[in-house]
């Protein structure tokens, strides 16, 4: 008896196996992974519960040499130890994972135009299908632009060249949610430490907090500059708890709130008794700041999801017009919120 492949001597589950646990042809089969438009929800939902039951693994370098396809995605991000990037990129990982593609990623560790284009060469040079540009593309260049042409591309970060696909969350409502919550708990105005200005998502909720004060009739404070690091929140903390009048702050990221937190708590400010403070993002962490932090909450894994499906479709038809696609933010109250205590 010849022995099988795979472990313990038995041989890994194919692809007529998949169809067999499904109830379906194993050309469906091949339809549901390649990511085919054209395939019922149901029929989707069960071949995809058979390949995680069985634990079935697609052959990608046998795959491509026989279709002349890599099957995988590439993603642009930026080399970054914040929290929220790494979030992203997960929710991309594990979408495309479940669409039958691979991920190779290229990281750039700044956000000049030269730098995003040798990133998008090295995916392109690879083969990848499509791209997703995860950094906030402010500037482009004739060389970005011929490059999103020749390969399918999307950003998550509301940027796009003449030729990308856009999923991006509103970033304005998410300052608007954050400020319209601490004006009805009856604060003057309200302050912001806002993140770099070459993002185009700090530049987006700058807007929408000031635009947020200026149709409420408030005074509109002189933004407080941050670069999304606790550190940054910090210091931006330690300015604003010496502003007497200062009763409540939208913060731009919640990495960089919990700097804020601890410097309010070390000049002897309150949170939220003397200070509200609100930040953006509501990762994991959050819950467990000192209070809880109000944040307004964006979905991470559903921005990974949804980027790696409109891809797949402008990967099946270029030649589709590209619309943008919109994720609206969630406020979630916690304890670092509270009405002005009045003297």
């Amino acid at each position: 008896m010849t022995k099988q492949q795979g472990d313990g001597g038995r041989r890994p589950p194919g692809m007529t196996d998949v169809a067999r646990a499904a109830g379906v042809s194993a050309q469906t089969v091949s339809r549901v992974l390649s990511g085919h438009p054209h395939v019922r929800e149901k029929t989707r939902d069960d071949v995809m519960a058979a390949v995680a039951r069985l634990g079935y693994r697609r052959n990608n370098a046998a795959r491509m040499l026989s279709s002349g396809r890599s099957r995988t995605i590439g993603v642009v991000t930026l080399r970054t130890t914040f929290y929220s990037r790494a979030l992203v990129t997960s929710g991309i990982e594990g979408a495309a994972q479940a669409a039958g593609y691979t991920v190779s990623t290229a990281t750039t560790a700044s956000l000049d135009t030269s730098a995003i284009e040798d990133a998008l060469s090295r995916l392109t040079d690879q083969g990848v299908e499509g791209i997703i540009l995860s950094v906030p593309l402010i500037h482009t260049s004739p060389r970005l632009e011929e490059l999103t042409r020749a390969t399918p591309t999307l950003t998550i970060d509301g940027s796009r060249t003449d030729a990308t696909e856009v999923v991006a969350v509103d970033q304005s409502l998410a300052a608007r949610l954050a400020t319209r919550h601490l004006l009805d708990l009856g604060h003057e105005t309200v302050w912001h430490l806002a993140g770099p200005e070459q993002w185009l998502e700090a530049a987006s909720r700058r807007e929408g907090w000031r635009t947020t004060l200026e149709a409420a009739g408030r005074a509109v404070p002189p933004p407080l500059e941050g670069d999304w690091s606790p550190a940054s929140g910090y210091r931006g903390g330690l300015v604003l708890g010496r502003i007497p009048d200062a009763t409540a702050v939208f913060v731009a990221s919640d990495e960089m709130a919990f700097g804020v937190v601890r410097a309010l708590r070390e000049l002897g400010r309150r949170v939220p008794e003397d200070i509200s403070v609100v930040g953006v993002d509501d990762i994991e962490l959050a819950e467990y700041c000192a209070p809880p932090l109000t944040t307004v909450a964006q979905p991470f894994a559903q921005m990974g999801e949804l980027a790696v499906a409109h891809l797949l479709r402008y990967i099946a038809a270029p030649e589709t017009v590209p619309e943008p696609a919109s994720v609206e933010p969630r406020l979630v109250v916690r304890a670092s919120t509270a009405a002005p205590v009045r003297e």
